[in-house]
């Protein structure tokens, strides 16, 4: 049975667990403010918050409810626009929305409100405004200035100061219910969700394709690794680790200074919520930004059998060809592992899309490398949208070794990168086109190395 708090009513249901969020919230529980819409993530429309119990606080994050199941919400609250309600007034999301005529439709404004909303009650949205909160979301007949200064006033409201949940709710951020809900998850903690079943961990690809077929199924959400742990050499990121947890973790952002200035180019916030770093590799797509983020950090993966055996890869050897993985029927992705980096690093993530958020890439590319007196010492590179598979450059990156780290020798690596690749015509750009975004973005690696100082 999956139980979980929906706005201020308990669920109980033995509906099959890889029951899609968004169907349960509309056919079985009659909540229409969560919207239908692409049914793919990218417009926003069926955003919910989901509440996760942390030491004795609910830490809620923005997700798309249409490539959610049931069973990522078992023992969580999850909130849709009706949650948000305060009696006889509107909430400040709601108000802004009001006094700045930031909704003509209406048909979008629920998911603009819940994700405004969220941004009071996401440890994470420290790091961000209320504008980065509506990345995912999607307008289609309002003038975007207008939410604009609805999410600058939402801001204004808030301040600069740190507030607790009192604070939001005495100030009519969101509901005063919200005060019972740790209390009413601790007491569901107990129940133990299915196990032994298909594992899902974020969705966000495998609800896109198989959202019907999913829906028939038991799966299990909770058993997937998202530990981030550090060794005296290592980080080891748990397969079930999303892309938001890199977002937060205190390591990450220290080995890579521009980090959140990366991730912010990878699909949006409630996706990034979402996706796992493993879901990303398995996915297989040549322009996985994940997996072109970590070829260049020359990373290995732990995959794990179902009889518990491990087996390690490195992980520019787990693509074998279009949609083909080094990985056995029972086995998946337990963990990622990279070396923590000793002495002048530097690394670079640049992607080439038709917008700049929330899209996939024509072509993207990464770099990582090691000096010493402007000497390059060991370096990894990688490109996407060039090959079959994600592309770790071998060639490329054992040339670099030894050279000045400059421009003269990024054009020879270029040359040699040209016979690495092989790009094909298709919609995102022609073979010639990608031929010439890879050699400009290993230019622009070694342009930002040069207005970095080391």
């Amino acid at each position: 049975m999956i139980e979980f708090l929906l706005n201020r009513k308990k669920i109980s249901t033995n509906v099959k667990s890889g029951e899609n969020l968004l169907q349960f919230i509309r056919e079985h529980e009659h909540l229409k403010g969560t919207k239908i819409g692409c049914r793919e993530g990218d417009c926003g429309a069926c955003t919910v918050l989901v509440g996760t119990l942390q030491n004795g606080k609910v830490d809620y994050k923005s997700v798309t409810s249409c490539l959610s199941s049931l069973a990522a919400v078992h023992g969580k609250h999850v909130v849709t626009v009706e949650g948000l309600n305060i009696e006889n007034q509107l909430n400040k999301a709601q108000q802004a929305m009001h006094e700045h005529a930031a909704t003509q439709c209406g048909f979008c404004t629920p998911g603009f409100v819940v994700s405004m909303t969220g941004t009071v009650l996401d440890s994470s949205s420290k790091h961000a405004t209320t504008i980065d909160a509506l990345s995912g979301n999607i307008c289609r007949c309002t003038g975007y200035k207008s939410i604009e200064k609805a999410a600058n006033q939402f801001d204004s409201e808030i301040g600069e100061a740190e507030h607790n949940l009192d604070w939001f709710i005495q100030h009519g951020f969101v509901p005063e219910y919200f005060s019972t809900v740790p209390k009413i998850l601790e007491d569901m903690q107990t129940i133990v969700p299915y196990a032994n079943n298909r594992a899902v961990a974020g969705g966000t690809d495998v609800y896109v394709r198989e959202a019907g077929d999913l829906a028939d199924l038991t799966i299990n959400y909770l058993q997937v690794n998202n530990k981030i742990e550090i060794t005296a050499e290592k980080i080891i990121l748990g397969g079930g680790v999303t892309v938001t947890q890199l977002w937060d973790s205190p390591e990450m952002n220290k080995i890579f200074p521009k980090l959140r200035q990366h991730l912010q180019l990878i699909s949006s916030k409630q996706i990034r919520n979402m996706a796992t770093i493993a879901g990303n590799f398995v996915n297989a797509s040549p322009i996985g930004d994940l997996s072109v983020f970590f070829l260049a950090l020359n990373a290995e993966l732990c995959l794990k059998s179902e009889a518990n055996t491990e087996r390690r890869l490195a992980l520019r050897n787990f693509f074998l060809d279009y949609k083909k993985l080094d990985l056995q029927k029972n086995e998946r992705i337990e963990s990622i592992e990279f070396s923590i980096p000793s002495g002048a690093f530097f690394f670079n993530f640049e992607k080439v899309s038709k917008r700049q958020y929330l899209d996939i890439a024509s072509v993207n590319s990464a770099m990582s490398f090691t000096i010493e007196k402007n000497i390059i010492k060991e370096a990894h590179v990688s490109l996407g949208g060039v090959a079959a598979v994600p592309k770790y450059l071998t060639k490329t990156s054992a040339f670099l070794v030894g050279k000045l780290a400059d421009e003269t020798t990024i054009a020879a690596a270029t040359e040699i990168a040209q016979s690495e690749i092989s790009p094909i015509d298709d919609l995102r750009g022609s073979q010639a086109y990608k031929r010439a975004l890879a050699s400009q973005l290993l230019l622009q690696h070694i342009l930002v190395f040069k207005g970095e100082k080391f």
